[in-house]
């Protein structure tokens, strides 16, 4: 998955909202994905700005899950930042998004995706680990995408 060159593995938000809410779809998988990955001491990679989307996402109603308490959220955030490699959105990370920008055509949300792979590559990450593989399609010249189902392309 990760090769030598690269920092590891970073974890999109998507994964972790399967992996820490039971009723998710595909929850079991993204536990075993993440724990493979953890067995072979990949350093997994998360970022401020997914930890801001995991608490949105989780204070929100969803289809398959009603909001947890607010203690319950605070605690999982604290859990994965003490489990994952926390990138900071820095001027490094800033100056990658306007990079990106200027050779991607990108806007509205999809700033969000770009500012997800300039955090990557400010910190010499190459590989996403994501279920919303079309989401990051576009960045395909500049990282590795893996997909959460093996044969999911979308």
């Amino acid at each position: 998955m990760a090769t030598s060159e690269d920092n590891g593995v970073f974890i999109d938000t998507n994964i972790l909202i399967y992996a820490n809410v039971s009723s998710a779809p595909w929850h079991q998988i993204a536990i075993d994905k993440l724990q493979d990955l953890a067995t072979q001491d990949i350093p997994l990679w998360i970022s401020r700005q997914v930890l801001r989307e995991f608490i949105a996402t989780l204070t929100r109603p969803q289809s398959f899950a009603t909001p947890p308490s607010q203690s319950h959220v605070l605690k999982r955030v604290q859990f994965l930042q003490n489990t994952f490699l926390v990138a900071d959105d820095n001027a490094q990370v800033t100056a990658k998004l306007l990079e990106l920008i200027d050779q991607v055509e990108v806007g509205g949300k999809q700033i969000h995706d770009a500012n997800i792979v300039a955090t990557l590559l400010a910190n010499n990450v190459t590989s996403l680990l994501t279920h919303n593989i079309s989401d990051f399609e576009r960045f395909r010249p500049w990282i590795t995408l893996i997909p959460l189902i093996a044969n999911d392309s979308a």
